[in-house]
């Protein structure tokens, strides 16, 4: 026992003298006390998110999206080829931007071949005018560019263009927009800011302006067009990704990783991508990019990352479960089939028997999974679903009858579809057929204008798109002028006319910039007409033509069809450009519901626009006054 004590001092001794020493040193004056170390303070970046049970498990449910909501672009812009419409009333301050912005692309310059342009005179001449020019970027938009020295496209979208209320611009009728640059949207904006409060470029615009072509030049009233606004049909194109990313509700790196893991293992990185498709930035943020199969489709790649399922494992047990909350509940029919195309084709035996459930949504949501999983036992139950379902659910299933692979009973059943007596089933078979390159469509490529469909169909019908590609589609056998026939437009510059029984009508034609005149005896048909109309004689084309522009050729027809010239009804797709734009702008009011991250990648979604720089022109009441309204039908039916 006293040895074992012994043993017990000689260990502690030693540490009790150091304490002592310690002690002792410690209340020395001369010696500072080592200062405590800080504690960690962590701030809670902590967030909640209000999910449907449905959404349970998902990234949706973990994370929030930003970058989903699509962004309004805009930007001052010079329209020059027109004929003494443009204006050179420019406010100073603009004006003195638009001669820097010329400057730095090049025009006026030697070094650049623009010397023989001097900006100057270019914004006083009436042939130009100073434009505004606007449009909507889709979330998760692809930059331009360039991969082994092949430039790769850029997303594209069309544009929306108007003269600046501030000058005395009568019309951008005949004009052509310069490349614009254009930059995102501070709410509260009225008009783009000018030089150093702009943000950086995210898209470019330019191409021949398309004016709503139902009115002839001079009408009033019903006919009147504010010809001083325009679109550009696919003319803007994306030069910056748009940026895609996650914020994680609860941070913490763990969970970063295993949703960075998830994203990837569903969405592996493809050839020519630069970065896999998730890359985690810190233990609150994941960067997305959009692979290269989605370039053209983002928003579909948008909705299957929302909903795709964090834990990889018991994908039919997860399916069976989406299943048993949509049938308890209908109203979760858009996120079930986007969970069920989320998990991939292993859930496809738990589907297949809601293929012919007897309410409408759950056997569309689950006839949408099967379809985007390339399901073939969906095509005869989307047949069932284009005859006999609510109007609304038979477009549904014509849009996704088209996205199919290639099947002989679905492009039977599409070319059905083109005599239907519902108008909007009709075109929805057609614009499917048109992407399916079905051969039952003849396509006429004019003068690389406008694309010309001729359409087999028992209802005659025109209809024009003004979205996208410009395309002129005629359903019907054999449309033709209706004889007599004698029409006059723009102010007596066109002239059309025939006899009973004339197999060919009479054209006389006047440009506005020209004495001279042009008569031509034209086949009566419809398709041969329009093929005058809009293509330009050359050597090495030496056919008759106008060489009218798309807007013109549309303008033609319609108004020889209000003069009962053309036995048809009459359809022009409507233009989205401005409604998106204004539902846009309203919705980003609700931004300010979100949790504020500071994110430098957002910028563009800041709240207010910066304050106005000393030596700037304040905003005037003129300022104020919204962008002028688009006068005419945006859509035109038959009697």
């Amino acid at each position: 026992m006293r040895s074992i004590l012994r043993h017990v001092l000689r260990l502690a001794l030693p540490m009790l003298l150091a304490g002592l020493t310690l002690a002792a040193l410690a209340h020395c004056s001369g010696i500072e006390k080592a200062p405590p170390r800080p504690r960690s303070v962590r701030t809670d970046r902590s967030f909640e998110l209000n999910v449907p049970r449905i959404m349970s498990g998902t990234i949706a449910s973990q994370a929030l999206l930003l970058g989903y909501q699509p962004v309004v672009v805009r930007g001052y812009g010079l329209v020059v080829g027109l004929k003494g419409t443009g204006s050179r009333d420019i406010p100073p301050a603009l004006r003195a931007h638009m001669l820097a912005e010329m400057a730095r692309h090049g025009i006026g310059q030697q070094s650049a071949g623009l010397g023989h342009l001097n900006p100057q005179r270019m914004l006083d001449s009436p042939e130009t005018a100073v434009v505004i020019v606007e449009a909507i970027i889709p979330p998760g938009a692809v930059g331009r560019q360039a991969s082994r020295g092949t430039a790769i496209e850029g997303t594209k979208f069309d544009v929306r263009v108007y003269a600046d209320p501030r000058t005395g611009t009568t019309s951008l009728e005949g004009g052509r927009l310069y490349t614009t640059e254009l930059r995102p949207v501070q709410r509260g904006e009225v008009f783009p800011p000018l030089g150093s409060r702009q943000a950086a470029a995210m898209a470019e615009a330019g191409g021949p302006i398309f004016i709503n072509p139902f009115a002839e030049p001079g009408a009033v009233e019903h006919d009147a067009i504010n010809r001083s606004i325009g679109r550009i049909l696919d003319g803007g194109e994306v030069v910056k990704d748009m940026p895609l990313k996650l914020r994680l509700s609860s941070p913490n790196h763990a969970r970063a990783q295993y949703i960075q893991h998830a994203i990837n293992s569903r969405f592996p990185q493809e050839q020519g991508q630069r970065d896999p498709t998730a890359r985690g930035e810190s233990d609150e943020a994941i960067r997305v990019t959009v692979p290269p199969s989605f370039r053209n489709r983002s928003d579909e790649f948008i909705e299957l990352l929302r909903h795709t399922t964090i834990r990889q494992s018991g994908v039919e047990a997860i399916a069976n479960s989406v299943k048993r909350l949509l049938l308890n509940d209908p109203s979760f029919a858009f996120d079930a089939a986007w969970r069920w195309h989320a998990l991939g084709p292993r859930v496809l035996p738990m589907i297949r028997d809601l293929y012919d459930h007897p309410q409408e949504l759950p056997r569309m949501a689950a006839l949408r999974a099967g379809a985007k999983l390339e399901d073939p036992l969906v095509v005869e139950h989307l047949i069932d679903m284009v005859r006999s379902a609510s109007a609304e659910i038979r477009n549904q299933a014509v849009a996704l009858l088209r996205d199919m692979q290639l099947d002989p009973r679905i492009d039977r059943a599409l070319r059905g579809l083109l005599s239907d007596e519902d108008v909007d089933v009709r075109l929805a078979a057609y614009e499917s057929l048109a992407r399916r390159g079905d051969p039952f469509i003849t396509r006429l490529d004019i003068d690389d204008k406008f694309i010309l469909d001729v359409v087999d169909s028992d209802e005659p019908m025109i209809y024009i798109t003004q979205i996208g590609q410009p395309r002129l589609a005629l359903f019907g056998q054999e449309l033709a002028l209706q004889r007599p026939l004698i029409v006059d437009a723009w102010s007596g510059r066109f002239i059309v006319q025939a006899e009973e029984g004339d197999e060919q009508v009479e054209v006389y034609y006047r440009p506005e910039d020209s004495n001279e005149r042009l008569i031509e005896q034209i086949d009566a048909r419809l398709e041969p007409f329009i093929q005058f109309l809009g293509h330009q004689t050359t050597i090495e084309q030496p056919q008759p033509g106008l060489g009218l522009s798309y807007a013109e050729t549309v303008g033609v027809l319609y108004r020889i069809w209000r003069e009962k010239g053309i036995d048809a009804d009459f359809k022009a797709e409507q233009d989205r450009v401005l409604a998106a734009i204004i539902r846009q702008q309203q919705q980003q009011t609700g931004l300010e519901e979100r949790p504020e991250f500071g994110d430098p990648d957002f910028d563009y979604l800041q709240p207010e626009a910066p304050p106005i720089e000393s030596g700037e022109e304040a905003p005037s009441d003129l300022d104020r006054l919204a962008p002028p309204p688009e006068v005419g039908p945006p859509e035109v039916d038959g009697d």
